[in-house]
């Protein structure tokens, strides 16, 4: 008992840790988000901020807080790339989120550790169609992304719900999270498809929808575990690790490509 408290203290410490990305934690992003805030978010500063905003990003909640910490978090990009730095990653919350769950059911299984567990799962699938969605539509239509993110919102609170409520259902939550999974698969193959000649560095987005489709297999065919340590759900967790580090990677040359983008229609207007 004393031993499954110090490993749950050390996780919840960790997370705490790992909370806030690194870009989150740079001083020159926080110092402009606090300047920002001093001077759009109070007065009549912020009454002419929520007059100009669009409706779409208001019913969204975006706020002035929001704005500044967008806005601060390019400056700091364009910092880093000057400088010669690798582009930090900012707000890397809801993957670390799943994990620390996740890590949390293995070490001891109970209903509440469980539900977290599949209910962060259900969260994280559900934000990368959201992703996509921004990406592929968002950026030139936001009322869209933000319809869709409602959608979305209302979707996982009727799954947690059901969940929760009704009854907790494994094979529906299997099924339900594999349907989505696989919308989320197609709509990504077909947009990077559609763009590998104009972006060449969404070959990355493709093998990684490719691996966790095959890699998924090892949730849907179990087996008996290897050497009685390693069974297919372990070896899943194991063989996901280097997959979301080459995600990063296509969405780090992605942001990249969209800064440079971003650059030259400025210089241009």
């Amino acid at each position: 008992m004393a031993g499954g408290t110090v490993r749950l203290v050390l996780l919840v410490g960790a997370a705490a840790l790992a909370s806030g990305s690194q870009g989150d934690r740079e001083p020159v992003y926080r110092d402009c988000v606090l300047r920002c805030e001093e001077r759009n978010c109070s007065g009549g500063a912020l009454k002419h901020f929520r007059s100009r905003q669009p409706i779409y990003m208001s019913l969204a909640g975006w706020t002035c807080q929001d704005d500044c910490k967008y806005e601060c978090m390019w400056v700091t990009v364009g910092l880093y790339l000057q400088e010669g730095h690798k582009v930090p990653q900012f707000h890397g919350k809801v993957s670390l989120n799943a994990w620390f769950w996740s890590t949390v059911f293995h070490t001891r299984d109970t209903d509440v550790t469980e539900k977290m567990d599949y209910f962060c799962a259900s969260t994280v699938i559900l934000h990368s169609v959201y992703l996509c969605c921004v990406r592929t539509v968002g950026l030139q239509r936001p009322a869209v992304a933000s319809a869709f993110r409602a959608l979305l919102l209302l979707m996982l609170t009727a799954h947690v719900s059901y969940l929760s409520l009704v009854r907790f259902d494994y094979g529906y939550n299997l099924a339900a999270n594999v349907a989505i999974g696989l919308v989320n698969a197609a709509w990504w193959l077909t947009w990077c498809l559609r763009n590998r000649q104009r972006l060449p560095h969404v070959h990355k987005c493709i093998v990684v929808v490719l691996l966790l489709q095959g890699l998924s297999l090892l949730e849907l065919l179990d087996f008996p575990p290897l050497f009685w340590v390693l069974d297919a759900h372990a070896i899943w967790h194991v063989s996901t690790i280097p997959v979301h580090v080459l995600f990063f990677s296509f969405l780090e040359d992605d942001s990249l490509y969209l800064l440079k983008e971003s650059e030259a229609k400025f210089k241009l207007d």
